[in-house]
């Protein structure tokens, strides 16, 4: 095993076994582990690449107990194609991740093994590509609040902290990590806005609260200080014991609620996901940018620095083709095609 301590958490026993490709996996996590930390500053290490590396270590984990029970003495196609099929998500881009994590392995047993096999990178196509997001609709929204009262127990915290996240992560388009790591330092109740220092790229910013947001939180906060006046940190958020509720927390809340309205998820995800709200909240402003002003230029880096976006181009990654947009877009085409003012 490594030895060092933050590898050591990487790559955990109970992930390995005793076969002959495991013996190769904690050294190959060493190599990348010291190939990454070369490239960034500790605090950025441990923040970004960490998560990378025990995600990584995990699955590589999981292949080397499935080539255990395959009997398998080294990495072959069929071995990589089958253990990439064996996927929970049966669907080829995550066929194809689990290959994009296998193929640097393979290259790195290939230093021992010259018979190892590396996949092909497309074996089951592209990897990476961008997958449609459920874009909810206004109505939607209003119900998805209105149910959370169902998540009980009454008289408890819980059902006002899920409301108030999600209703939050929709009215600004917030990360679930920025919203769930605000502390009460960060929520200036009295002008409106929230102070982002913990974020994806590690920039501060502002972010200015619409009127209408600003009285839920109020609410929120002063329920939240009657059913919890021991909190045990600082954050804006809590649990009914006074710790910070965490992601998974509010995720299962979010697939409860949807599984008791009976929605289907559009769109290409297995099931509803947090990061929809933010989507959610960037297609819906780009809409009332087209329907109230003339500047959609000037207003769509307005949007990505408020999003927390490093450039526009992150923004239009966002974008999806609802009815609303297309029904805009088409008739901006028709004015176009006629000679008129588009």
């Amino acid at each position: 095993m490594a030895t060092n301590v933050f590898l050591s958490h990487l790559v955990r026993r109970d992930w390995l076994t005793d076969g002959p490709l495991n013996e190769l996996i904690a050294p190959y996590i060493g190599v990348l582990h010291r190939r990454r930390y070369a490239k960034n500053t500790l605090s950025g290490y441990r923040r970004s690449f960490g998560f990378e590396l025990s995600i990584e270590s995990g699955r590589l984990g999981s292949f080397a107990r499935f080539a255990d029970q395959r009997g398998a003495e080294r990495l072959t196609l069929e071995l990589a194609a089958d253990w990439a099929r064996a996927s929970r998500y049966p669907r080829p881009i995550s066929w194809a991740r689990r290959i994009e994590v296998l193929r640097g392995f393979a290259v790195f047993c290939l230093r021992t093994d010259p018979h190892t096999i590396v996949p092909p990178r497309k074996l089951f196509g592209p990897a990476h590509r961008r997958l449609v997001p459920h874009i909810y609709t206004n109505d939607e929204l209003r119900s998805l609040l209105e149910a959370t009262d169902r998540l009980g127990p009454p008289g408890k915290l819980r059902p006002a902290t899920c409301r108030t996240v999600f209703g939050l992560l929709a009215a600004t388009g917030l990360r679930i990590s920025e919203a769930l790591k605000l502390t009460r330092a960060d929520v200036d109740l009295e002008a409106g806005v929230l102070d982002i220092h913990d974020t994806k790229c590690h920039q501060r910013r502002f972010v200015p609260l619409h009127a209408s947001v600003t009285p839920h939180l109020q609410t929120y906060a002063r329920l939240r200080d009657q059913l919890v006046p021991g909190p045990r940190c600082g954050r804006f958020f809590l649990r009914d014991d006074g710790r910070a509720v965490d992601r998974r927390t509010i995720l299962y809340a979010l697939h409860r609620v949807c599984h008791q309205l009976g929605w289907q998820v559009r769109g290409d995800h297995a099931r509803h996901r947090l990061h929809d709200l933010r989507h959610t909240f960037i297609v819906h402003s780009v809409l009332r940018l087209y329907e109230q002003s003339d500047d959609i230029e000037g207003g769509l880096p307005t949007l990505s620095i408020y999003v927390g976006h490093a450039q526009v181009v992150d923004t239009y990654w966002y974008l999806t083709g609802i009815p609303e947009l297309m029904a805009i877009a088409a008739e901006r085409f028709h004015r176009y095609v006629r000679g008129e003012p588009t």
